[in-house]
């Protein structure tokens, strides 16, 4: 058996120039690339390796982040947040005690209805915020603050309306209001006495401007026992001595004649005294109303009117007797 050897054609002129020209070419381009690069290396506060580690966790980072996107959207996380609760509620971290702060004046039962939902609930999965609103429906919270303390308790921190006045409702029921006009529980006549009584249709929606008005004269606010809304326009105030002061319309008038009465209250005595109404709705001038003097005067026309009637009969009576005498 023979063998042949191939030989190859020498390369031409045309093409070792060719050569020569594309690895000169290279050359230059790497020295041109390597002096940029190590120019750019000579700006950076760290070496060369240490720039491959960060662009090599730039890299790694990016693929984690682009993991969990990939994630989120398949529903894995949610899936491993449950996972995690579990584990968490089995080693002791879930709801068995409840911790209420603050409470005073609301029924506490309220509250434990409420949280008993989560009763045995893994601590991660008790939502927080929800419950924090769903207690404030609740008619005596003005807020409250809902935290965990591990391993198995729920914090309820309350703030609680401050009762201000009872209002009275249709068919002679009473409840407590706040200082908003908030209503807070029913009420008995009993549980209401020494608080101040709002009554009249839209007066819980003016309990605000009431407040304001009655600071306007501080000295007298603790004399008023009622405050009736008239013709959703104005207040009448009924004092502890039982007589009524009937105002203006509008805030700044009411003020003003409230302030007025007052400096005549001061000076005169007004309360306690024979006057049973004072009527300062017009402008300037305060109209009295005494009932006694009323009274009084129709007294004195009623006897006025039998004494005319007496004296008109009594000469009917006497003509009789007077021709009799003549007669003898």
């Amino acid at each position: 058996m023979t063998t042949q050897t191939l030989k190859r054609k020498a390369p031409t002129a045309r093409k070792v120039a060719a050569r020569q020209g594309t690895a000169q070419k290279v050359r230059a381009a790497k020295a041109t690339t390597g002096s940029a690069y190590d120019g750019f290396l000579s700006w950076l506060p760290f070496s060369e390796e240490q720039l491959h580690r960060i662009l090599l966790a730039m890299i790694l980072g990016g693929a984690a982040v682009l993991a969990w996107v990939v994630a989120g959207f398949a529903g894995l996380p949610a899936m491993a947040g449950q996972q995690l609760a579990m584990i968490a509620g089995d080693a002791g971290f879930e709801v068995r005690r409840v911790d209420v702060r603050g409470v005073k004046n609301l029924n506490e039962l309220k509250i434990y209805e409420r949280v008993l939902a989560e009763r045995n609930r893994a601590m991660p999965l008790v939502d927080i915020d929800a419950l924090r609103q769903e207690l404030i429906q609740l008619s005596w919270v003005k807020d409250a603050r809902v935290s965990r303390q591990l391993p198995d308790t729920l914090v309820i921190d309350v703030v609680e309306r401050v009762p201000h006045a009872v209002l009275k409702k249709p068919g002679n029921r009473l409840a407590l209001i706040d200082s908003e006009g908030n209503e807070l529980e029913t009420v008995s006549a009993a549980r209401a006495k020494g608080l101040l009584m709002v009554g009249g249709p839209g007066a819980s929606k003016q309990v605000v401007a009431l407040s304001a008005l009655l600071e306007a004269a501080p000295a007298l606010q603790p004399q008023v026992r009622e405050a009736e809304w008239i013709g959703n326009r104005r207040w009448n105030l009924k004092f502890k001595t039982g007589q009524v002061l009937a105002l203006p319309e509008g805030g700044q008038a009411s003020a003003k004649a409230l302030m007025a009465f007052a400096r005549l209250d001061g000076t005169n005595r007004l309360l306690g005294g024979k006057v049973a109404a004072f009527d300062m709705r017009a402008p300037d001038r305060i109209y009295l109303r005494v009932p006694d003097r009323a009274k009084d005067e129709a007294d004195a026309k009623v006897a006025a009117a039998v004494a005319k009637t007496a004296a008109v009969d009594k000469p009917k009576q006497d003509k009789p007797k007077a021709a009799k005498e003549e007669s003898e």
